[in-house]
């Protein structure tokens, strides 16, 4: 027979360890709300996001667009830098890749995009590069840019379009010469004078555009 001291004992030891499991029940229940909502995780950085400021810019139709999520993102992409009052170096330059755009054809504003942003941000206004693109004559697909100058100031630095002495870079008609040429998607960039012959432009573009290198045309038109 069991004695009334041992059915005692077991009931003690039995409320002791119901009473246990309740308080660690409580504790993991308040754990449980005082831990932070876990996040999902961010969305990697690619190269190009990491290469660029991703400013604000103004189109020539006044849109505001970000640099590189707007537009160069998982693109091919041509840019230049200009200013609307440039009246000696640049007219040629945009005249030389006016003629790269029209061998380009269809695929310039489908595939392949260019950008030309002003390197005087402060005098250039939307209405000033529409109207230089009327007069040089300037196709669909190709996107003029303006905006804050300490934005631009970072993107033509980002882009390479400065000097090391700190005299020349300061002449902003340094920046006018070269067209930077890049793939995001392969992360494949090159640059090119502005006013090497449009033909070789284009077949700059071979080194980072996909269709044209996997077709092994010698002409992307």
């Amino acid at each position: 027979m069991t004695s009334s001291l041992e059915t005692g004992g077991r009931r003690r030891t039995l409320a002791t360890l119901a009473a246990g499991a309740a308080a660690a029940a409580a504790a993991a229940g308040t754990y449980l709300q005082l831990k932070p909502r876990e996040q999902p995780p961010a969305a990697p950085q690619t190269r190009g996001s990491r290469r660029f400021p991703d400013v604000e810019l103004t189109t020539h139709e006044g849109k505001r667009v970000r640099f590189y999520t707007d537009l160069v993102k998982d693109r091919v992409v041509f840019v230049n830098m200009m200013y609307a009052q440039c009246s000696d170096r640049c007219p040629p330059m945009t005249y030389n890749l006016r003629r790269v755009q029209d061998m380009l054809g269809a695929r310039v504003g489908h595939d392949i995009f260019m950008y030309s942003i002003s390197l005087l941000p402060e005098h250039d206004t939307p209405a000033d590069l529409h109207a230089y693109m009327k007069q040089h004559d300037v196709g669909p697909g190709w996107t003029f840019l303006t905006g804050a100058k300490a934005d631009v100031e970072r993107l033509r630095v980002a882009l390479g379009f400065y000097d090391v002495d700190p005299k020349v870079d300061a002449d902003i008609g340094q920046h006018t010469g070269v067209v930077r040429i890049g793939n995001d998607t392969l992360d494949r960039w090159c640059m090119a004078p502005a006013l090497l012959d449009a033909d070789q432009i284009v077949e700059t573009l071979m080194a980072v555009d996909p269709v044209a290198r996997s077709s092994g045309r010698t002409r992307v038109s």
